[in-house]
Parts: structure tokens; C-alpha cells; sequence
């Protein structure tokens, strides 16, 4: 019996999420633990092969547009739902 895979993606990664949210939009931040946020994407198979392409080195992304969209993320995951 095969177990079925979740219907949403969870890293912690910053650069993947980052790469990640250059596709597919960010669904959430769970920030549960203060040390660590974890990014919540919904679960496709397009976004299983851009993590695959990521993680053996065959994604090309511009310097510039990377760097634009890590702050674009930063400046999310910084100013949301600040715990105090």
C-alpha cells in the first residue's frame, strides 16, 4: 500500500523558497517555531520538478531576479503575523 504524498510542500530553505516563490506562490509562513520559519507551497508536480532541477544544479535564474525576489520574501516573512 502506497502512502499518498501531502498536498503541500515545506521547506525552511531560504534560497529554495525563494526560488521557489519565483513560480508559485508562497500559501503560508508557519512560524510555530520562533528559531526556524518553514514556507508552505501547495504540491504539484511542476513544483516537484523545480525542486528536483534546484537540487541537482539545472536551474538557471538571473542574479538579479533572485536577489529581487529574496527580498521580496524577506520583507514577507519578516512583517507577517509578528508573535508580540
Amino acid at each position: 500500500m502506497s502512502q499518498a504524498k501531502p498536498a503541500t510542500y515545506l521547506t525552511s530553505d531560504l534560497a529554495l523558497a525563494t526560488t521557489i516563490s519565483l513560480n508559485f506562490p508562497i500559501a503560508d509562513i508557519d512560524r510555530t517555531n520562533p528559531r526556524k520559519a518553514v514556507f508552505v507551497f501547495q504540491r504539484s508536480p511542476e513544483l516537484e520538478s523545480l525542486v528536483d532541477s534546484y537540487f541537482t544544479h539545472q536551474l538557471k535564474v538571473s542574479p538579479q531576479v533572485f536577489f529581487n525576489q529574496l527580498r521580496d520574501v524577506k520583507a514577507r516573512l519578516y512583517a507577517e503575523k509578528r508573535p508580540w
